[in-house]
This record gives C-alpha cells, sequence and structure tokens, in this order.
C-alpha cells in the first residue's frame, strides 16, 4: 500500500495522540517512524507503530512522560525519560546535544529509562544541520550472544554518525549485530525467509525462518569483533547513564511483555569541527568523502532524505501493515479516509 508522506506521518501522530501523547512528541515521533519508510527501512518504520500502541495501551510506554533532568554540567546531561517513547526523546536530546557543542565545543547527552527510538541515523541530523559532527548509541533487549556464546546478553547494538562533509554528509547506521532486529520482524511479517547467517533459534542454532530468529538470538557482525564493539555500545549507552543493561530490557515483540517499561538508554556525544581545526576538518571531511567517490564508492546516507525536508515522497507499508493501523484507528475514533 502507498501512502503519500506527510499525511502518514498526520495519520501516525494521530494514533499518538489518542493514545494520550502529548502532540508536539507525537509529531516528532511520527515524523521520525514515517522517515524510516522513506529510507526504505521498513523494520523501524510504521510496521513498529501498533507495537507501540499496544505498549500505550498496556502500561509499558508513558504517554505523559517528561525528560527529567538528573544532572547536568556545561557540556554533559543525563536525563531519566520517565518510560517515554524514545523517538521524541532522542530528538530533543540530540537537539540539547547540539546546543551544547555548538557552545562548548563538544557535548555529552545521556537519556536512560527511554523506549525504542527507531532508526539510530535519524538523529544525527539536528548535528548536522549546524555543521556539527555526532555520534549516537542506543540499547535494547538481549538478542545478540557473545561470540561463541549460546546466551543472548546484548541487543542489536546499534551506532550512528553524522559527519559534515560536502557534497553530501556521510551518515553511518549500523547494527553490530549481522543484521538489524527490524529487517527479521519485517520479514516476519511479510511471511518471507531470511538468508543463512543472520540468526539463530534459541538453542543457538542456525535458522532462516524469520519468526524463529525473531524469539531467538542475532549473530555479531563480524564474529567476535561485532561483539566487541556491541559491548562498547552497551558500555556508552546504559552503563554511561546508569541505566538497565540489555539483559534486562523487555522486548516489544512478546505480548507478555507489554506492561513492562524497556528502560532504554540513548546516548548522544556532539562535536564542533569549528572548534577542533577550523575550516580544516570541513575540508578533511569533504576530502574523505571525494575518495570514497573517487574510488567508485557510495558515500553511506547518500541520498537519504533530511526528517526536515520532507515532501511529496510516497512510501510504501505491507498490507497487513495498513490493517493493523486501520484497526488502531477504528479503536481509538482516528478518522483514515484522507489519504
Amino acid at each position: 500500500m502507498n501512502l503519500q508522506a506527510l499525511y502518514a506521518i498526520d495519520y501516525a501522530a494521530d494514533l499518538l495522540i489518542a493514545s494520550g501523547m502529548e502532540p508536539s512528541n507525537s509529531r516528532i515521533s511520527a515524523r521520525a517512524i514515517v522517515v524510516s519508510d522513506l529510507w526504505k527501512n521498513g523494520g523501524h518504520g510504521l510496521m513498529r507503530l501498533p507495537y507501540y500502541l499496544q505498549r500505550i495501551a498496556s502500561g509499558g510506554i508513558n504517554p505523559s512522560a517528561k525528560l527529567k533532568i538528573i544532572s547536568q554540567a556545561p557540556s554533559v546531561a543525563t536525563f531519566d525519560g520517565e518510560a517515554g517513547l524514545g523517538h521524541w526523546q532522542l530528538w530533543k536530546g540530540a537537539i540539547l546535544g547540539a546546543e551544547l557543542a555548538s557552545t562548548n565545543g563538544i557535548s555529552l547527552v545521556t537519556i536512560r529509562n527511554s523506549n525504542h527510538c527507531g532508526a539510530l541515523g535519524i538523529y544525527v541530523y539536528p548535528s548536522l544541520d549546524r555543521n556539527l559532527l555526532s555520534i549516537i548509541v542506543s540499547t535494547g533487549p538481549a538478542v545478540m550472544p557473545a561470540f561463541g556464546g549460546r546466551t543472548p546478553i546484548l541487543s542489536t547494538s546499534p551506532i550512528a554518525a553524522g559527519i559534515p562533509s560536502s557534497p553530501t554528509p556521510i551518515v553511518i547506521d549500523m547494527a553490530t549485530s549481522a543484521v538489524a532486529r527490524g529487517k527479521i520482524a519485517a520479514a516476519a511479517k511479510k511471511g518471507e525467509a531470511i538468508p543463512q547467517g543472520w540468526a539463530f533459534d534459541q538453542a543457538g542454532n542456525p535458522t532462516t525462518d524469520a519468526h524463529i530468529a525473531l524469539m531467538g538470538m542475532l549473530a555479531p557482525l563480524g564474529g567476535a569483533k561485532g561483539f566487541a564493539m556491541a559491548l562498547l555500545v552497551e558500555s556508552l549507552s546504559a552503563g554511561l547513564a546508569g541505566g538497565d543493561t540489555a539483559v534486562d530490557v523487555p522486548d516489544m515483540f512478546k505480548p507478555e511483555d507489554d506492561s513492562r517499561p524497556q528502560k532504554i538508554s540513548h546516548t548522544v556525544i556532539t562535536i564542533d569541527p569549528a572548534k577542533v581545526a577550523g575550516e580544516e576538518s570541513f575540508l578533511g571531511f569533504s576530502k574523505i568523502a571525494d575518495n570514497v567517490l573517487a574510488s567508485g564508492g557510495r558515500i553511506p546516507g547518500a541520498g537519504r532524505i533530511n526528517p526536515s525536508a520532507i515532501g511529496d515522497e510516497e512510501i510504501t507499508i505491507a498490507d497487513s501493515v495498513a490493517s493493523d493501523l486501520a484497526q488502531w484507528a477504528r479503536n481509538l475514533g482516528i478518522a483514515t479516509e484522507k489519504q
């Protein structure tokens, strides 16, 4: 099913507002969700919205949450997300990080007791819009075993970075598991198999069944090196923020966990290159990008639409996702005729 992106944002925001979320936070979250679909990353797009709505209804997401300041210094801030939806919380954290770095040269913002935030690369744009560099990490439920292990202890441990190069910024957005879990969820929703090497069943046996993989474990990216990178991400997110580690984070794909806040942690590190090496930094970034292009390669993130620049684009969602959303709209009294 095709939807006009701006309509999809309105639709998603209306569903979140009807579920009790504050309107501006709902729109920030809805835009982040739809941007994932625009980026062809449907595993973090509207497919996830019914899960968020169910978790709000069940008590796992607090629709009235605020960002409560825990500690603050000139370049550092730590927040308690009060079990709110992660999208608006991390977006506001990224904006604050950009503001602090613009003043002080570098900043660190952490948010604990939050929830899933979707595609992590979305949140580098508040810094890119100010010609700043940012690195963002987040955690989630334990789905990845240690290299050689048979028990999940880490999340997909995503990491994102935005580098203000020219003519296009470099946007790195990756899981440290072999694949993002959202891709497996999307395959399960469509009834598709997944490639060999992506995942294991609960006993640690390789599987290509997306449904089994979703309840099983994901392989680390690059074996032991990917697991080590995931340990770093967990340390910089849950460890640094003082939040719950992955083994204690509830799973949004398990209905029995719907009433439990995930208590996910996010960390944003932002740097102002102009305060480091001035124009030389920007020239260096652009030279790096030029080297990639000259080699015949592609700049990571090239062609991705900036979340603030959505226009008349269309997104495509699975019919099953459209049906789920329509049922939630009926439940919440939201009109869906206009598209």
